[in-house]
């Protein structure tokens, strides 16, 4: 799949950022068809990091977020500025 086309937009909630902070993890909303492994390839490719896991949750109003785990040595809250959220 193309990369952006599995990548609709990230999050900046509240509890995304906390766990950018706390753990490392970074949150996007993909697209519905996406598979956990072409969700770790689109972000591996577009942002230039290491995508350690990737949980996904399909919430009520029929969207898929996804939460991926980075690699210690790329920190999400970097990624995050990146994107403009912070």
């Amino acid at each position: 799949m193309d990369p952006y086309k599995v990548i609709k937009y990230p999050l900046a909630t509240e509890k995304a950022v906390r766990l950018m902070e706390a753990e490392n993890k970074l949150t996007l909303v993909v697209d519905k068809k996406a598979k956990k492994q072409d969700i770790k390839e689109a972000v591996e490719k577009l942002f230039n990091v290491k995508v350690m896991k990737v949980t996904t949750l399909h919430t009520p109003d029929n969207k898929k977020k996804a939460y991926l785990l980075l690699s210690p040595d790329t920190p999400a809250v970097d990624v995050a500025t990146k994107l403009g959220l912070m």
